[in-house]
């Protein structure tokens, strides 16, 4: 991590565009020597805040560089609260690599670290560490859900409804220690205790809520976890790369092609879904292929959904013993059978999964002689069933797919609903949230002393800080920048 005084005293540069080439790049600058960097390389410092077309040379030689756009902002009304500057210019390595060059051999000018203009922005007080945080998922979303949730974060909301609930604790401590220390007095109301007390309450309450409707904020951060299980050559690579639409996985006819996990990240109707392949479920001889198989149904005990996959044409039950997920079945393969392809049970295959033992919500399992049911007729199956009848897929022909992506769109909308809107979104804020509502808890209890409620009123305060990074964030400061690409 950098010494704090010298981020203070150097000047930073990094190119905050994308990966050249590109048509454009911009390369930021923020410090003190900022404006004199400017007028380094374009020989005068345009207007604050205006766009200027300038040719940009090389102080050490006179060389030009390129033309394009300079654009200086003047602080504190800026990005970092310091002078920051940047260079609009074309996207080619060469240029880049002949600014930075160029920009680097100045005095006090150095290569930015990752993060390190929105660690500038934190410390000059432009952003709280949640409104950061936000701003990292920000960069780092894949679909419109995950945007829309991130740009509320770095908009501030959380900051916001933090600071109001802290405002609160404020003036419940400030009821609380008044009868603590001027009981006597009489402008101080008899029952002040009693009010710190009842508005701490009703605080404890709004912030129990807020955790409860945040529950899918964190999901929507990471994702809507599909599994697929299966035997092998059950067609599970295969409906990987079907779902991926690219060759992510081995698909081979020799069973136990894949040993260990992959995972697919897709966007499935504006929600993030990632879908796992795994190892096919059997007695394995090989130790790599057991601890594939092992590592299978661990990542299974974490999912949102497991898919089951059985070819159609040697269906195979669910093993009473796979981790207790919602579970759907579907049937691959089904180009080789004479039935329809479509949603719902083949009908050659008649699988029972028809319907759910009353009350439990578990699938009872009956099928005809010939399918599933030799093994274990009096069998039932463990996991809560999804949808009870099969889907039936082809990916060789593709049917099915649609019908199956469709399915895992709408459990996803269903697992995820709500978290664009959550405030507490990452286990950070839940936990600090959680020892906030304990301490009020314990504020609110019967037969508290004046002295304890302000004590645990103060924990509160403390506990919500640490959202913001009001307080006691320096432990996270450096894996939360370390995050960012280098021109953020």
């Amino acid at each position: 991590m950098i010494d704090r005084m010298e981020t203070a005293a150097d000047t930073i540069v990094a190119l905050a565009s994308g990966r050249p080439p590109a048509a454009i790049a911009v390369i930021r600058l923020s410090g003190s020597r900022a404006a004199e960097t400017v007028r380094a390389l374009c020989g005068r410092l345009p207007p604050p805040r205006h766009a200027s077309l300038a040719h940009f040379r090389d102080p050490r030689s006179g060389e030009t560089l390129d033309q394009g756009l300079a654009l200086f902002l003047p602080g504190p009304g800026s990005p970092t609260g310091e002078d920051v500057a940047e260079f609009h210019v074309h996207g080619g390595r060469a240029v880049i690599a002949a600014m930075l060059e160029a920009l680097t051999a100045l005095p006090a000018v150095r290569l930015a670290e990752p993060g390190e203009f929105t660690r500038r922005a934190f410390f000059a007080g432009r952003m709280d560490i949640a409104a950061v945080e936000g701003l990292a998922d920000l960069v780092a979303a894949d679909t419109g859900a995950q945007r829309r949730q991130a740009l509320a974060q770095a908009s501030g909301v959380l900051g916001a409804r933090v600071g109001l609930w802290r405002s609160k604790i404020l003036e419940a401590r400030a009821l609380a220690e008044a009868s603590l220390d001027f009981a006597d007095e009489d402008d101080v109301a008899a029952d002040a205790l009693e009010q710190a007390r009842a508005g701490a309450a009703a605080l404890r309450d709004e912030i129990a809520t807020a955790l409860a409707e945040s529950s899918g904020g964190e999901r929507l951060r990471e994702g809507f976890r599909v599994v697929v299980l299966g035997p092998p050559n059950a067609g599970k690579s295969s409906l990987v790369n079907a779902l991926a639409r690219r060759e992510v996985a081995i698909v081979t006819e020799e069973a136990g092609t894949t040993r260990d996990l992959i995972e697919v990240h897709l966007d499935l109707g504006g929600w993030p879904v990632i879908v796992t392949d795994t190892a096919g479920l059997r007695e394995a001889a090989g130790t790599v292929e057991r601890e594939g198989i092992r590592r299978a149904r661990a990542r299974a005990e974490d999912a949102d959904l497991v898919l089951w996959l059985s070819a159609a044409d040697a269906p195979e039950r669910p093993p009473n013993d796979l981790p207790t997920a919602p579970l759907q079945v579907v049937l691959t393969k089904a180009d080789l059978a004479s039935a329809p392809t479509r949603r719902g049970p083949h009908p050659a295959l008649r699988v029972a999964l028809s319907r759910l033992t009353p009350g439990e919500g578990k699938a009872s399992v009956a099928a005809p002689a010939g399918s599933l049911e030799n093994k274990d007729p009096s069998a039932t199956h463990s996991e809560p069933l999804v949808n009870p009848a099969p889907l039936a897929i082809s990916t060789h022909s593709g049917a099915g797919i649609a019908d199956l992506i469709a399915f895992i769109a709408t459990r996803a909308a269903a697992g995820l609903q709500g978290g664009e809107a959550a405030v507490l979104v990452r286990a950070r804020h839940r936990d600090a949230a959680e020892a906030a509502v304990a301490a009020l808890d314990r504020a609110t209890a019967p037969a508290v002393s004046p002295e304890l409620v302000a004590e645990d009123l103060r924990l509160a305060s403390e506990a919500l800080g640490r959202i913001v990074g009001a307080v006691g964030v320096e432990d996270v400061l450096g894996q939360i920048f370390s995050a960012f690409c280098i021109g953020k």
